[in-house]
């Protein structure tokens, strides 16, 4: 390797207006990148409202709901939305259809899914909704394949063959595309995966879901498998898509998707937030936030209310999001600590925003709609106090930044710009 850092070596800065990021970043994830994800298409289907509602700590939204989640979904650039299981009564197929009918009257670019068992009672109301809203809606028909999964329902190879069969069957003949989701694929034999696959391509499936229900995957076993359906697919000689679903039990539900799509996934499924059972999904906003900097989500993509979508989302689900969560946390770009804010601070003071944004920061606020944030609490120092008395108009004269630093370090907790303030007064 000769692409190396020099030691004492200083980045030269970018020009004003013009900031250059390799000049001022030295960036080892791209000294020896196994990624090369940069510019390659990959498809985004959102979960949110199926996998995602099966969370134990979600409320369920009302449809009204559901569509204004759908259309940011929509403003995001997310391909396809998953709008339930219609199978699962009357409700959820009304919702589905209210959902379907304003997708075709508003215009919405985003494609419709729904979740059926392989069953054809399943199938039936989305093959209903689809034709009552007159939009297509691609039928993601699942099964459980793993050896656990089949000692648990009583269930032989035989029998999952012949249940895929007749489901993919009559989707196809009412004229629904179908992907054929094999549940815990992360965890089923290659051999049973061999003949599910084949039957389902046979029968007319355009795509394969492979599925790591439980979270066990890691990057080894998916780069594993998805060789072993590639391969699979190529000696049928035949081009089927390939979706990766994962969870985050193992709390790798996102890298684990970057590293599908490096294997060969070109579909990958997410939940807002990261809902669902358990410990959840793949968080969707993540997978965004992560695909636009690595470059694979192009800089012409509107993301701007990328936040606002998990903020909706969080609403409507009853599910509160963490304050250090990223991008929508509440202290994502905020610091109370000196030696940051002096950085910032400094970087504010020439005029340069985005030296402000990237100092102390891996992850662009302005790019998504927010901004640094900068607080005064037992860990700051002189230039917290300077910069928060500067933003709220108050001359940060010498005493003033030194009875505000004093009140600060007796404090268990940050300060209120109101109790800043009072301090400033009593001075």
């Amino acid at each position: 390797m000769t692409d190396v850092p020099r030691s004492g070596s200083t980045p030269t800065p970018p020009a004003p207006g013009q900031p250059r990021f390799h000049d001022v970043v030295y960036d080892w994830n791209l000294v020896d990148a196994v990624h090369d994800l940069a510019g390659r298409p990959v498809a985004l289907l959102d979960e949110t409202l199926r996998d995602g509602l099966q969370s134990a700590s979600v409320v369920h939204p009302s449809a009204g709901e559901k569509i204004d989640l759908v259309r940011l979904m929509a403003s995001t650039g997310i391909d396809t939305v998953n709008i339930g299981l219609p199978g699962a009564g009357e409700r959820a197929k009304q919702d589905c259809l209210t959902i379907a009918r304003t997708v075709a009257q508003e215009g919405l670019r985003i494609r419709l899914a729904a979740a059926a068992r392989t069953v054809q009672d399943d199938i039936a109301p989305i093959v209903e909704v689809s034709q009552a809203a007159g939009v297509p809606i691609e039928v993601m028909s699942f099964i459980g394949s793993s050896p656990i999964r089949l000692l648990a329902e009583e269930w032989d190879l035989p029998f999952l063959l012949l249940r895929s069969r007749e489901s993919i069957t009559f989707a196809r003949r009412e004229g629904l595309d179908v992907t054929f989701v094999t549940e815990d694929t992360t965890r089923s034999r290659p051999e049973v995966l061999y003949r599910l696959f084949t039957n389902a391509i046979e029968a007319g499936a355009r795509r394969l879901c492979l599925c790591d229900t439980t979270g066990h995957a890691t990057p080894d076993g998916i780069r594993a498998l998805l060789r072993f359906v590639k391969d699979l697919l190529k000696g049928m000689g035949v081009e089927v898509g390939l979706d990766w679903h994962g969870h985050n039990d193992r709390g790798m539900a996102v890298p684990n998707s970057l590293w599908a799509i490096q294997w060969g996934a070109d579909r990958i499924h997410g939940c807002a937030l990261g809902v669902g059972e358990r410990t959840g999904n793949a968080a969707m906003d993540q997978l965004i936030l992560n695909l636009r900097l690595i470059g694979a989500i192009p800089r012409e993509r509107d993301l701007s209310r990328l936040l606002e979508y998990c903020e909706v989302a969080s609403r409507i689900l009853g599910f509160p999001i963490p304050a250090n969560y990223p991008l929508a946390g509440r202290d994502a770009f905020r610091t109370q600590t000196g030696v940051h804010a002096a950085a910032i601070r400094k970087a504010t003071q020439k005029g340069d925003q985005w030296l402000a944004d990237r100092v102390y920061s891996s992850v662009p606020a302005g790019m998504f709609g927010r901004h640094q944030e900068v607080c005064v609490g037992p860990m700051s120092g002189a230039s917290n106090v300077q910069f928060v008395l500067e933003r709220l108009g108050v001359q940060a004269d010498e005493e003033a930044v030194a009875r505000v630093l004093a009140r600060a370090k007796q404090m268990d907790r940050i300060l209120t710009d109101e109790e800043i303030l009072q301090t400033v007064r009593s001075h």
